[in-house]
């Protein structure tokens, strides 16, 4: 019989403003993982939970679970002509 060992992860989580209202939080390593919230709050518990469901689903499959390495977030400026 195979023993469990347990550990935490870390994934990069990114929230957007939705257009309705509320906000919508995605994790890039893991595609389909997304989920809403009428806050932040409420998105960051839902987004922990579809992580959790996210994995629960790819161990469940013998699939492998991604570990993220470092990240890096950035913004641009750029010019852009807006015709008058």
């Amino acid at each position: 019989m195979k023993s469990k060992t347990s550990k935490n992860l870390s994934y990069s989580v990114f929230y957007e403003q939705a257009p309705d209202g509320g906000y919508v939080a995605y994790v890039p390593i893991l595609p389909g993982c997304h989920t809403q919230g009428e806050t932040l709050e409420e998105a960051e518990l839902s987004i922990k939970e579809a992580i959790e469901l996210y994995l629960e689903s790819l161990a469940a499959h013998g699939e492998t679970i991604p570990e993220e390495g470092r990240s890096f977030q950035g913004r641009v400026v750029v010019p852009v002509s807006i015709p008058a």
